[in-house]
């Protein structure tokens, strides 16, 4: 079992910045990709940017490329997002993820199986 609890929410106006924090709990975390994830209402959550187990590896959606940044730390076990320039459309219920498997990599979306509450991110226009 593993806890997990995202911070760092709220408005921001367009162009605007933001910084998401999740810390972890209850399983070895640095022995695990991070990833986090969004979802707005009526849409599938989305895979936005994730992480590999030591940090090396990264993977982002190409609608966040070059404006969202995860990085992670291992003594503190927790993951951040740094979000720039964010856009209306960025708008959504943002949740730290956490993968079971052990592997190298970031994985899919799918292999993502435990989830914070969700944090959310209004980017007004």
């Amino acid at each position: 079992q593993v806890t997990l609890v995202e911070s760092g929410g709220g408005l921001v106006q367009a162009g605007g910045s933001l910084r998401l924090s999740c810390a972890a709990s209850g399983r070895i975390f640095s022995s695990h990709a991070m990833a986090w994830l969004r979802q707005t209402r009526g849409k599938e959550r989305e895979l936005v940017a994730a992480i590999d187990y030591r940090g090396d590896i990264t993977h982002y959606a190409e609608s966040v490329k070059g404006r969202f940044t995860i990085s992670r730390n291992n003594i503190n076990d927790t993951v951040r997002l740094q979000m720039n320039d964010l856009k209306p459309e960025d708008t959504a219920v943002y949740y730290c993820a956490f993968r079971s498997r052990l592997g190298f990599g970031v994985g899919s979306l799918d292999e993502y199986d435990y989830w914070g509450q969700g944090t959310q991110v209004t980017v007004s226009s």
